[in-house]
């Protein structure tokens, strides 16, 4: 289960994801044969991931609640519960979409699996809109993070299950 993650051009429905998005990106990873679908993928990546990505993670709550700006999507409508602080907003064994509305920003990250046989490999797609100059503002400080977060993350896949 050896890839390396590239970024790739987005390649999701943005209108019935999130109209009006302003940023979207996409990483992919190949997976091998391993059975995994778009939930197991997500899990891993989230659930699993670096622990300096968890640190950062909470450092970032720390900093944003004096603004009044969710720390999760923990209430949230989750029609799939939750995976960390993302609510699964709809998932086929192919495709998990999860995320949530602020103030600031609106945000959604799509895992999609694909493949039957090698090559099989996993994609992460971020979308977001900004509401407002603070969701511009946070958007522009948090995007060089963001896109190193998110090679890491899908980095776990590229590692055996443990």
């Amino acid at each position: 289960m050896n890839g390396t993650v590239r970024e790739v051009t987005p390649d999701v429905d943005t209108g019935a994801l999130l109209a009006g998005a302003q940023f979207i990106d996409a990483f992919r990873v190949e997976i091998g044969t391993a059975p995994v679908n778009a939930r197991e993928a997500c899990t891993r990546m989230v659930l699993d991931g670096p622990r300096w990505v968890g640190a950062l993670t909470r450092l970032r709550n720390v900093l944003v609640t004096p603004f009044g700006l969710k720390t999760s999507g923990e209430g949230a409508p989750a029609p799939g519960g939750l995976i960390g602080l993302f609510p699964v907003l709809s998932e086929t064994p192919e495709q998990l979409v999860a995320g949530f509305n602020d103030y600031h920003l609106d945000f959604r990250i799509v895992v999609d699996v694909v493949g039957e046989a090698v090559p099989r490999h996993v994609t992460l797609t971020t979308l977001v809109r900004t509401n407002n100059r603070l969701g511009r503002a946070y958007l522009a400080l948090i995007t060089p993070f963001h896109k190193l977060v998110a090679r890491s993350m899908m980095g776990r896949l590229a590692e055996p299950a443990r």
